[in-house]
């Protein structure tokens, strides 16, 4: 038989949605892959349970529905101060996952370079790699996850014509302060390049931690690339609702890439969405109220079981130091966390270029309950002979 695709023999399958099959398998307190354990807001689902009665059923427009859009746009500029043409700057997608892919095709030719933040999220390298580019990591430091300006702008001078930004970041809780967005943004101009922007979670920040769309910059707004998604912010992740905002010579040409990956978001979660793309401040200051409370509970229990981790300035995610334990290998380790201890975590080394093995990513979106459980099973974890 002939030789199969070289640009995906090097990709294994997401080592986050292996772990939540692995953390099934034992009965373990799935904190791995990022997805809530509670509902929708439910005026959402009380829309969506009409829309099935109702329609529509049909296809949307490719593009995405003209209320979404409209309503999008108008909660774009409301948080962002970014005016937005509903009919030629945004387009739906499904998911942020392809919201990502959709630019990144519309922007990269095979052999262009695309800088990537470590740690990073695991689809990033994979986009560039499918889009025929050549990813160039440059490293976040830790504690604060800082980086290096001078190191940024050596990857720059490789040629690189885009960047990724995930603001705030996963894994690591990152928020990136205005001075941090000044300095991306004078690079990405004096270098010509565009930034492709994840910003899926803009709304889960914990105070004094301020998110600021890097597309609200001076001369930003042409050169970014907004990709985002309805899945977070109001914990419906199943219904792979996302979007990019972008100019319009842009979106003409993420329209088209789109319409050849998937053709349309779908229509009757589209129109149930709109509820919740409609909601006014109070809903947005609840839930920044209710992820700082799930933040607080369990970074606050790990603190009373003395692990080492690092404080999230945004997003939902922990990553824990396990060198403690004498970790040689993560991968092993987290399998052994979800069979032994009970809970699921992710390795940290798939978000890392650097040979990183000492970390773990925990996720907390989830009940009360749920985080009391897990902290209890880890409890457990300095009491028993760690696989080394």
């Amino acid at each position: 038989m002939k030789a199969l695709s070289r640009r995906t023999e090097v990709f294994t399958d997401s080592i986050i949605r292996r772990m939540t099959r692995i953390s099934n398998k034992y009965d373990a307190v799935n904190l791995s892959q990022g997805f809530p354990d509670f509902e929708p807001p439910e005026a959402i689902t009380m829309r969506l349970a009409e829309v099935a009665g109702q329609g529509p059923h049909q296809y949307a427009l490719t593009w995405g529905a003209q209320n979404f859009r409209e309503v999008l746009a108008k909660k774009q500029f409301h948080f962002s101060g970014i005016s937005v043409d509903a009919d030629k700057e945004i387009v739906v997608t499904c998911g942020s996952t392809e919201a990502m892919m959709a630019a990144m095709m519309a922007l990269a030719d095979p052999g262009d370079k695309v800088i990537i933040f470590s740690p990073f999220y695991e689809n990033y390298g994979a986009d560039a790699i499918l889009s025929g580019a050549e990813p160039i990591y440059v490293p976040l430091n830790p504690p604060e996850f800082t980086f290096d300006a001078d190191k940024l702008e050596d990857a720059f001078k490789q040629g690189a014509r885009i960047m990724i930004l995930c603001n705030p970041s996963n894994p690591c809780g990152k928020v990136f302060n205005r001075r941090e967005l000044e300095i991306i943004a004078g690079l990405a101009k004096k270098y010509d390049a565009y930034v492709i922007t994840d910003e899926v979670y803009e709304h889960i920040i914990y105070e004094p931690n301020k998110h600021i769309y890097l597309a609200s910059l001076p001369g930003m707004r042409e050169r970014t690339i907004i990709c985002s998604s309805l899945s977070k912010t109001y914990s419906i992740t199943g219904w792979r609702l996302g979007y990019v905002i972008a100019s319009p010579e842009i979106i003409d040409r993420v329209k088209k890439v789109h319409d050849f990956l998937t053709v349309g978001a779908a229509a009757p979660l589209m129109e149930a969405a709109v509820t919740g793309l409609n909601f006014g401040d109070d809903y947005y200051k609840d839930l920044q109220d209710h992820y700082t409370h799930m933040k607080d509970l369990f970074t606050g229990g790990l603190k009373n079981l003395g692990f080492n981790f690092t404080e999230p300035q945004g997003a939902y995610y922990v990553l824990m130091d396990v060198s403690e334990f004498g970790v040689k290998n993560d991968v092993e380790f987290c399998e052994w966390l979800a069979r032994e201890v009970g809970v699921g975590a992710v390795p940290g080394s798939s978000f890392f270029k650097e040979d990183v093995h000492h970390l773990i990513r925990f996720h907390f979106a989830k009940q009360d309950e749920t985080l009391l459980k897990a902290l209890n099973n880890l409890e457990q974890l300095k009491k028993k002979d760690v696989l080394r």
